[in-house]
């Protein structure tokens, strides 16, 4: 059987290494039981979020599965007067990933990206593999050869 993600497909295509790992979607609800079902510090394991700009276009954040999203600060890393988060039921037809299941790799179109600065401090870190349930551990350096992304503060209380 064939479990693989079009998220690995693109990654083994530009040959970069990644591991894949797994948990039973029912058992995880929100990012940071996904984390404790890896067996990982949650600052670790990544969530990706969509947002759009008042000027119209969207934004994808990669931050800490227990952090919040400053939406001021994720503003002024992509020069935009405010941002909001995008509606859950206009997730699947920008990107073609669900709530819950949305990586920054392999979204129907490219949108503007940036990670949390806190994941250049691991070697490896966690984020979706477009599927409720897979997750993919990569190094950052290695995201940066996936798609061009900027690194920012982004999460409340962030100093």
């Amino acid at each position: 059987m064939d479990n693989k993600t079009n998220v690995m497909r693109l990654i083994e295509k530009k040959k970069l290494h990644y591991t894949a790992h797994t948990y039973t979607p029912a058992e995880a609800l929100s990012g940071v039981e996904a984390a404790e079902k890896l067996g990982q510090d949650p600052a670790r394991v990544f969530k990706t979020l969509v947002t759009s700009g008042r000027s119209g276009a969207h934004y994808v954040f990669v931050i800490p599965v227990a952090e919040e999203l400053d939406l001021k600060k994720a503003a002024k890393a992509v020069g935009e007067k405010s941002i909001e988060m995008l509606k859950s039921k206009e997730l699947l037809p920008l990107t073609g990933y669900i709530h819950g299941g949305c990586s920054p790799i392999g979204m129907k179109k490219f949108f503007t990206t940036v990670v949390d600065s806190t994941a250049r401090q691991f070697e490896t870190i966690f984020f979706s593999a477009g599927k409720i349930g897979h997750q993919i551990e990569m190094a950052p350096g290695d995201l940066e050869k996936m798609i061009r992304l900027s690194y920012a503060e982004l999460t409340v209380g962030a100093e």
